[in-house]
């Protein structure tokens, strides 16, 4: 567990979350701010600051993060309509706990990524 880390903190019991799906090494929770009808967050237990540190450490726990992130959408129902998955990485991209996390987003149409076109 990394030190103040909010989702370690989280994925030791020590803050309560709504989960959704559980598997051995990976962790899916409903946000607590969400952005769309469904806003899950993926993790990996163990503690990686971005995707990219994920992927060089571990690339098949990150393709578990993936199949785990795809699983919530089935189960909250997206998955046929189409739902998004993001990973910030880093302070330009929005990332405000620095603990890998996918973000599993759907219920209604999304529209474009950045806003255009």
């Amino acid at each position: 567990m990394a030190d103040n880390c909010l989702f370690c903190r989280i994925v030791a019991g020590e803050i309560p979350a709504d989960v959704v799906h559980e598997t051995g090494r990976v962790l899916a929770f409903r946000d607590i701010t969400p952005k769309a009808p469904v806003h899950v967050l993926v993790i990996p237990k163990d503690h990686y600051e971005n995707a990219a540190a994920l992927a060089a450490a571990d690339p098949g726990l990150a393709g578990e993060v993936v199949q785990v992130a795809g699983a919530v959408a089935a189960k909250e129902g997206v998955a046929e309509s189409g739902y998004r998955l993001i990973f910030n990485a880093g302070p330009d991209s929005g990332q405000e706990v620095f603990h890998v996390h996918g973000h599993v987003l759907g219920g209604q149409p999304l529209g474009a990524l950045t806003g255009r076109g």
